[in-house]
């Protein structure tokens, strides 16, 4: 099992959302960053574990967790004209871009704040992808270690 963290912005997508969906479940979508969907196409496995994590908001941070629950398949946005999304390079035999679907797990006991994380930057967090300079990724893998350490936090 790997452990992922996965942002996205609380007035596009919030864990609440999340967590009143039909099954608790939503496809993962809109990713256009080549990086990120390396890692949905090529790591992330069904059982995964990820925390979701607001970004863009008043205080940016972990605010729960989910589970991947499929294997990365092609993002239907890409294919839609209509959507943000859209992309008219890719097509159905060549698709550009995956998701995965992920499922709520639950929220975390409080807003683990990127501030607080920052905190451990130098100690517990060392190396976490989250806290280098210029990281913007909207999904990175996280190590156990970092995974359980972040969990203690609660």
């Amino acid at each position: 099992m790997l452990y992922w963290l996965m942002k996205s912005e609380p007035d596009a997508f919030s864990i609440d959302d999340l967590r009143d969906r039909p099954k608790q479940t939503e496809p993962w979508d809109g990713i256009r960053n080549y990086q990120a969907r390396n890692f949905m196409r090529d790591r992330m496995q069904p059982g995964d574990r990820a925390f979701f994590y607001h970004s863009n908001c008043d205080e940016p941070g972990i605010v729960g967790l989910m589970e991947i629950a499929s294997t990365a398949y092609p993002d239907p946005t890409q294919f839609d004209p209509d959507s943000k999304y859209f992309d008219p390079k890719s097509t159905p035999e060549q698709p550009r871009w995956q998701l995965v679907d992920v499922t709520y797990e639950r929220h975390t006991r409080r807003n683990i704040s990127l501030k607080e994380l920052k905190t451990y930057a130098e100690g517990e967090l060392a190396g976490m992808k989250l806290l280098a300079k210029g990281n913007r990724l909207s999904i990175m893998p996280v190590a156990e270690e970092h995974w359980q350490f972040i969990l203690s936090l609660e």
